[in-house]
């Protein structure tokens, strides 16, 4: 009987709920990547490792490429690509329990177990009823995207070539991938384009808020209509959840900011913003601050940036989106509890506190574990490109950040980057999409707590700062 148990809990640990997220992405990858290097998906002949590069770019909702997707892929690749977005974008395993429970009506625990940690969420109470609400916004923002797009894309390109632009460029913004098909200069002919910018940017911030911003936004605004008559942003904001005003804040400062100092670092580059009126500089700003949030879109010369500019910009590819959405990153609600933390020692308080609300120290304690290991992560991509890439070190973290933060944006270094180089980006996007605390709880061996075996070592004293 013991022999029997002691495989039974190994093949618990094997298959944990951590193992079985990363495994989902690793082979929708592998199955990506076979299906891109057929004939039928390929205009030319490239290297396996390119469409591995691809899959994975696209499976982790990046957006760097080793080419041109317009003119490597056929539309059947073109449509590769855009499932493995929307699956990468939402989780296979999202999708998966989706179409069980629209069958069975309900889950079974280890289903809702695997779907608490994909998801993000704290309990499994109504896991069913939010996977149906997750697809549902997730549809209608998409719809509403592709309607908007095809606006732009119908004229120019025909009804039926527009409105499948318009679709694909919609998924690919909220899934906040930053793949396009538009050809070598992105965005860049539209950089001046209101409703594309605003369209594409719209999505990408919804996207990234995540889906347990839209679901609280709505229930708060339903109880808000029915027991009040008149509006007030106050009273409405104090009805939210503390998760969601932290995303709000956050999301609404590093717009902002990042539109302002994007701005004023290239307000006088004849390469990105110079020529650009003062309406259309700002408009061009407030995009690449939007899209440098893990979306990757361009809508001006990567390459033709400040050296300030791509630091700032990496810095902002860092932090990322919200969690429970579609973005990467650290997230923002990371980085406000970490500084939030800091904060409060500084004034002599061990508790974080937010919006009257005091945050558990084991949320604390997990958003410093993310920010340091991230940082860990990328520093050793860093390293390890920097020693085997022949490029300015600047291009070099502007690469690394962008892979980790699953955002997609490049100063044309992708192309050129050998097969070492292009590993440890497929690395870094993958860790980057599945999360860092994830990838160590998949290597992770479960901690057996045994009776009468328990050990508490006394305090040592060390010296820090």
């Amino acid at each position: 009987m013991e022999t029997v148990d002691f495989h039974k809990s190994k093949k618990k640990r094997v298959f944990s709920p951590m193992r079985r997220i990363a495994f989902s992405f690793f082979m929708v990858i592998l199955v990506g990547s076979f299906l891109l290097a057929c004939p039928f998906s390929n205009h030319g002949v490239a290297p396996y490792i390119d469409h591995l590069f691809v899959a994975t770019s696209a499976t982790c909702v990046t957006g760097l490429v080793p080419f041109v997707v317009a003119d490597q892929y056929t539309f059947i690749g073109q449509l590769v690509i855009i499932l493995l977005i929307q699956i990468g974008g939402l989780g296979f395993l999202t999708l998966l329990n989706m179409f069980i429970y629209a069958l069975r009506k309900k889950l079974t625990y280890t289903n809702k177990i695997i779907m608490q940690e994909a998801l993000n969420q704290n309990s499994m109470a109504s896991i069913g009823i939010y996977i149906k609400r997750v697809i549902k916004y997730t549809a209608f923002f998409e719809l509403v995207g592709a309607l908007l797009l095809s606006i732009v894309f119908v004229p120019e390109y025909g009804v039926l070539k527009g409105l499948y632009y318009g679709l694909w460029h919609s998924i690919s913004a909220f899934c906040n991938a930053g793949f396009d098909i538009l050809g070598a200069n992105s965005l860049i002919p539209y950089q001046t384009h209101i409703l594309m910018n605003f369209t594409i940017a719209g999505l990408i911030i919804a996207g990234g808020l995540g889906f347990v911003v839209w679901i609280d936004l709505r229930m708060s605004w339903q109880h808000y209509k029915e027991n009040f008559k008149f509006f007030k942003l106050k009273t409405f904001f104090a009805s939210l959840s503390l998760h969601t005003k932290i995303v709000l804040f956050s999301t609404i400062l590093l717009l902002l900011s990042g539109t302002l100092v994007i701005l004023f670092l290239e307000y006088n580059n004849p390469g990105t913003l110079g020529p650009l009126s003062l309406g259309d500089k700002i408009l061009a700003s407030f995009f690449q601050s939007t899209t440098t949030r893990t979306a990757g879109f361009a809508s001006v010369n990567m390459v033709a940036l400040h050296d300030s500019t791509k630091l700032f910009m990496s810095i902002l590819m860092f932090i990322g989106g919200s969690p429970a959405g579609t973005a990467g990153g650290i997230k923002t609600v990371t980085l406000v509890i970490a500084l939030m933390y800091i904060y409060s020692l500084q004034n002599g308080n061990e508790n974080v506190t937010m919006f009257k609300r005091r945050i558990d120290n084991q949320v604390v304690k997990r958003s410093l574990t993310i920010a340091i290991l991230s940082f860990f992560i990328c520093s050793l991509g860093l390293f390890i490109l920097s020693m085997n890439e022949g490029a300015d070190f600047i291009d070099l973290i502007f690469e690394v950040f962008s892979a980790f933060g699953t955002v997609g944006l490049s100063a044309s270094l992708t192309p050129t980057l050998t097969v070492l180089g292009k590993i440890v980006i497929i690395i870094l996007m993958f860790i980057g999409r599945i999360g860092p605390l994830t990838m160590v709880f998949v290597f992770a061996k479960k901690y057996k707590q045994k009776k009468g075996q328990d050990i508490m070592y006394p305090v040592g004293d060390v010296l820090i700062g």
